[in-house]
């Protein structure tokens, strides 16, 4: 066996091995992270105002929250418009991917082809612009932490490794399909050996593993806030489940306690 045929085959391993680990990896963190959201005991009536006074209209405001972000149009226009973009862009590429994953392939995948290309290309965009608002706005530099620039910078080396093989190593899509498909019906083929190809997997392979305990996860977690999720109702009463129940004895008012009654 030679040197790269060696290389490969140690190199499919490692890639495969990876793969499965990170997929058991997001699967227990995702089911973690919701067993903690479902568990968190919320005893108090603490609804976002102006709140819904119905249930029609708490799922109104958390699907709006969801798809429309119209809680962040309420703060920042600007940060709405990255925002939006940022999302519509990951949906178009999320789009465009799925032709490795399926075969064979549907026809509304293969006509959103070319606007998975030019979500791919506009993607690095609001990425740069949500980087340039955390470094440049004081009190978003003062709470950013090195795992929100982690981020950026894992999605923005995603997005060039993308673009860089679209537009100039252009690698072999034939065996690049024949390895995700192999992954996916536990039976593993060679690794391309398009070194782009291996450092772009590697790269969304981290990102999928490091989802569950990132604030990635905040779109999931939104279906769990109890701010957005509750609905204004004042006459509710609400119960600490946590309460140590209390002793039922007799409490003595002040004209029994100085009459010298005693507990029974």
């Amino acid at each position: 066996m030679d040197l790269s045929a060696l290389y490969t085959t140690i190199m499919t391993i490692i890639f495969t091995a990876a793969f499965y680990l990170t997929i058991l990896l997001f699967i227990v963190g995702m089911v973690y992270r919701i067993q903690v959201w479902v568990k968190t005991p919320a005893p108090l009536p603490i609804p976002l105002t102006p709140a819904p006074k119905s249930v029609f209209g708490m799922l109104a405001r958390v699907v709006g929250d969801f798809f429309l972000f119209q809680n962040l149009l309420k703060g920042t226009r600007l940060l709405w418009i990255g925002g939006w973009l940022f999302h519509l862009c990951l949906l178009g590429v999320f789009l465009r991917h799925l032709r490795y994953f399926l075969y064979p392939v549907p026809d509304w995948i293969m006509t959103v082809q070319t606007i998975g290309i030019y979500a791919g290309f506009l993607l690095p965009l609001p990425i740069l612009y949500l980087f340039y608002r955390r470094v440049s706005i004081t009190r978003t530099l003062y709470v950013s932490s090195m795992a929100d620039y982690f981020i950026l910078f894992l999605l923005l080396c995603i997005a060039g490794t993308g673009m860089l093989m679209h537009y100039y190593a252009r690698p072999y899509l034939v065996d690049i399909k024949a390895f995700i498909l192999g992954l996916i019906t536990f039976a593993p083929v060679g690794l391309p050996s398009d070194p782009i190809f291996q450092i772009h997997f590697g790269l969304v392979l981290l990102l999928v593993a490091y989802f569950p305990f990132s604030k990635l996860v905040h779109g999931i977690g939104l279906l769990f806030n109890p701010v957005r999720t509750q609905i204004f109702d004042v006459r509710r009463r609400y119960v600490n489940p946590w309460n140590y129940p209390l002793n039922e004895a007799k409490i003595l008012t002040n004209s029994e306690a100085k009459s010298g009654v005693t507990l029974q």
